[in-house]
């Protein structure tokens, strides 16, 4: 017999393997997805923007709101993240609060796909959707990634945006422009289309925990936070291609937005901790700080990549400040 005949069972077999490895993969995500999405259905209500929706929730004071806050959460999360660690505390200093996912992200749409990843873009979606919610007047909060949207609104948007307060942002080039590799991946033509419906939902439930872990530390992960956040939405194809999409845009956004900080009119103030092992703290907010005229920076000691979560007063207090300042200005 021909070596390569007796070879053929041999390959048909572990092609076999592969094709229900591959097909066990699929049927795996598939479901979970649906799982997911009937698990953590949306918190709140729907604004419609050019082209789609955005998601938000809300929460409102006793009696008539001093003025608006605007909560935006970061990378590979949703509106939750923020308003479940500031929404009370704002509504009961007498602030409406509004906390929206981004588009892509949570249960928010992506009306333009990719092109939705630049930051620029998704603050013309969030006007839009302050703009139907009748908000003329608005201090915008933005976490981590959030920064180059918080920023971008502060640049573009300067006749509502009367505050800026950003926590531990990204807003500025950091040496190499590198991020982790999956995300590189997930967000590629085709090749990042079938690692989302394979790879990226099982291995991102698996490696969860660790993750976590590393985004709240040297704090511990909050109790029960992947619940009440409904993080694990972020695995679902299609939102994890969208946040992919986003981490491997932000280099070139920031490389062309950091220039502008100094053009920045409202008042602003940085919240940060030294002990961010995620953000690089002496680039993006000593940068900040150093780029947007009469900022203010705090830094927390001991704190790591989730101030409002570790020290929610500061972040409070930093949203008085910059209100207190815009009253300021206008009175003036």
């Amino acid at each position: 017999m021909h070596p390569l005949s007796r070879r053929r069972p041999m390959l048909a077999f572990f092609a076999n393997v592969f094709a229900a490895v591959i097909a066990g993969l699929a049927l795996y995500t598939a479901i979970m997805d649906r799982r997911i999405a009937a698990a953590y259905p949306p918190r709140g209500a729907f604004v419609e923007v050019p082209g789609g929706c955005l998601h938000y929730t809300e929460m409102t004071p006793a009696g008539a709101p001093r003025q608006t806050v605007l909560l935006l959460h970061g990378a590979s999360g949703n509106e939750a993240d923020m308003m479940l660690a500031l929404g009370d505390k704002l509504a009961a200093k007498g602030f409406r609060v509004i906390a929206i996912d981004r588009p892509g992200l949570g249960w928010s749409d992506r009306p333009d796909g990719r092109d939705d990843a630049d930051p620029t873009r998704q603050a013309r979606l969030i006007r839009a959707a302050l703009d139907h919610l009748g908000v003329a007047s608005v201090i915008v909060v933005g976490h981590s990634l959030a920064g180059m949207a918080s920023c971008a609104l502060a640049l573009d948007d300067s006749d509502i945006v009367r505050g800026l307060v950003l926590v531990a942002p990204v807003t500025h080039p950091w040496p190499g422009g590198d991020v982790d590799a999956y995300y590189n991946i997930a967000a590629m033509p085709v090749i990042g289309e079938i690692f989302t419906q394979l790879v990226a939902l099982p291995v991102g439930m698996a490696l969860l925990d660790k993750g976590l872990a590393g985004v709240f530390a040297p704090q511990a992960t909050p109790v029960d936070y992947v619940e009440r956040v409904g993080l694990k939405r972020v695995f679902r194809p299609a939102i994890f291609r969208a946040n992919a999409q986003d981490v491997t845009a932000a280099y070139a956004a920031v490389v062309k937005q950091a220039p502008r900080l100094r053009e920045i009119k409202a008042p602003t103030v940085i919240v940060t901790g030294d002990s961010d092992s995620i953000v690089l703290t002496r680039i993006h907010s000593y940068g900040s700080a150093r780029d947007i005229p009469g900022a203010r920076l705090v830094v927390l000691p001991g704190v790591g990549h989730s101030p409002h979560w570790a020290r929610p007063d500061a972040i409070v207090d930093a949203i008085e400040d910059v209100a207190a300042r815009a009253a300021t200005e206008v009175r003036g």
